[in-house]
């Protein structure tokens, strides 16, 4: 039987990579992306909601994570989902699920993302895919 669990996100970090080391010397970066989901309801008001994402990324990713990327960076984050359980000292049982990074892309302008300058020479235009189901066409693609 076959099964998949792959994780694919783009957002922005919501604070600047944490790095550590375990004790065998293996370096782990956590993070935090946030990701927006835009609609327009019944009354054709348009609304939003934000969700978060907690990211792991271990040894070399996490080093180039920690070393390249802040608060505030676009990126994309490719990896699969892991949930972790635990009880607290008292007594109650929590959960959380991160996404153990496999592949990370910089979606920010070199300047942009711990600076806040932008320039429009250097900004990424952000690409939204139609909501209906018709086809993508390659000319349709601005670049």
């Amino acid at each position: 039987m076959y099964s998949l669990n792959k994780a694919m996100i783009i957002g922005n970090l919501t604070r600047d990579p944490e790095v550590r080391n375990t004790p065998s010397g293996q370096a782990v970066t956590s993070f935090s992306v946030a990701t927006n989901f835009v609609w327009n309801d019944q009354n054709g008001q348009q609304q939003s909601k934000t969700e978060f994402h907690n990211v792991i990324a271990w040894r070399k990713l996490g080093e180039i994570c920690g070393q390249y990327l802040s608060k505030g960076t676009k990126v994309y984050i490719e990896g699969r989902l892991q949930t972790s359980e635990w009880n607290t000292p008292d007594g109650n049982k929590r959960q959380r699920t991160e996404i153990i990074a496999d592949n990370m892309i910089i979606l920010s302008p070199k300047n942009n993302s711990a600076t806040g300058n932008s320039s429009k020479n250097n900004e990424i235009e952000e690409i939204v895919l139609p909501e209906n189901d018709d086809e993508i066409k390659i000319e349709d693609i601005p670049f």
